[in-house]
């Protein structure tokens, strides 16, 4: 029920531009933002894998959606924050609504203990349901290496509506602005740092997670165009008095191609995550040469979604060009997830220089 009110719902979300707080209230009820929070706070604990798949089965009704729901892997960045802080964040309850913007991180100055937070920060998707936010921030005596990011409540924050694209039109990824705001510096966190909770799923590759979660609603969407193209095929007459698409070679060898790539993709990505995960719960530590997998797998599955949802659209023929047609807009909000910095093709430049002994960047895998 709640799926199907997601899906019919799509269009509204894109008017909109975000997604409104009674269906955050259902991604509660559903279990998004409690599924990775540790069991001493009332959390789930939930697998890598389960996490994906819930995010996947999101973004097949509606990949904006999706994609404010897999913000429910901040609970892994937070787990990085000290205990007592992790205590009254979850103080009433485990189902708490983090959402971030880290880069650029902005200069920020230590006075007696807090930190003192100012500047802006665009891509804060799922901000306007959100109870929490967090910034990325630049400490003077903290050089290169991963960011910082200070932890806020909601009211604490001004958002600016500067969310207007192609795709994910509904995702909410405002401009978040902070003026002088006092941080406990126990309130900040380095993001992908070591966890302060020594539980599976805060030792699985964090920014690995980070883009995994991301990916898999490019996974879901183009999934969906695929059902959608196959349904078309099946009842669809040319106007020009062409045979019916499902009878059409080209249609048919488009279809099976598009499958086998989505599937191929798809493989590849859970295989490593079930790897890593059984790895992790023997006692294992993932290693690099996994982490950089895990990565590349998001990548790679980011970017074959995209292709599959273009040609999805391309076999919709003039129908699909409709402003509102399920075909384009999958095929749009695919793309938008290929070329977020996480998965977008330069990662595969990423991937290959550990594969061949090289340096990894920061931050990468």
């Amino acid at each position: 029920m709640f799926l199907r009110d997601v899906r019919a719902r799509a269009l509204e979300f894109r008017r909109a531009r975000h997604i409104p707080i009674d269906v955050i209230d259902e991604f509660k009820r559903f279990g998004v933002y409690r599924a990775l929070v540790a069991r001493r706070f009332g959390g789930m604990e939930a697998s890598a894998a389960a996490f994906l798949e819930l995010i996947e089965t999101i973004g097949h009704a509606d990949a904006s959606a999706g994609w404010v729901a897999s913000f429910g892997v901040s609970a892994t960045y937070l787990a990085a924050l000290p205990i007592p802080t992790l205590e009254e964040i979850y103080r009433e309850g485990p189902n708490v609504v983090f959402a971030g913007a880290i880069f650029p991180p902005q200069k920020a100055e230590q006075d007696n203990g807090d930190v003192l937070v100012s500047g802006r920060w665009p891509f804060a998707s799922g901000c306007m349901g959100a109870s929490l936010i967090g910034v990325g921030i630049a400490l003077s005596e903290e050089s290169g290496g991963l960011p910082r990011t200070a932890v806020m409540p909601a009211a604490s924050v001004r958002i600016e509506e500067t969310w207007d694209t192609i795709g994910l039109g509904g995702t909410g990824s405002h401009d978040v602005v902070v003026e002088n705001v006092r941080v406990p510096a126990s309130w900040t966190f380095i993001r992908g740092g070591t966890p302060t909770i020594d539980r599976p799923i805060y030792r699985y590759p964090s920014l690995g997670l980070a883009a995994q979660v991301l990916t898999a609603v490019g996974l879901g969407c183009a999934r969906r165009a695929l059902d959608e193209a196959t349904a078309m095929a099946g009842g669809r007459r040319s106007i020009t008095g062409a045979p019916v698409m499902a009878d059409r070679p080209h249609v048919q060898a488009e279809l099976a191609e598009a499958e086998a790539m989505l599937s191929s993709a798809r493989s590849f990505f859970y295989a490593v995550t079930h790897e890593a995960w059984d790895l992790l719960l023997d006692g294992g530590q993932v290693p690099e040469s996994l982490a950089n997998r895990i990565r590349l797998a998001a990548t790679h599955a980011a970017q074959v979604s995209a292709q599959v949802a273009r040609h999805c659209f391309a076999l919709g023929g003039i129908a699909a060009v409709q402003s509102d047609h399920i075909l384009g807009r999958c095929m749009q909000d695919c793309a938008v997830v290929a070329q977020h910095a996480f998965m977008a093709k330069g990662n595969y430049e990423a991937a290959g220089r550990i594969m061949l002994g090289r340096d990894a960047r920061p931050g990468y895998p």
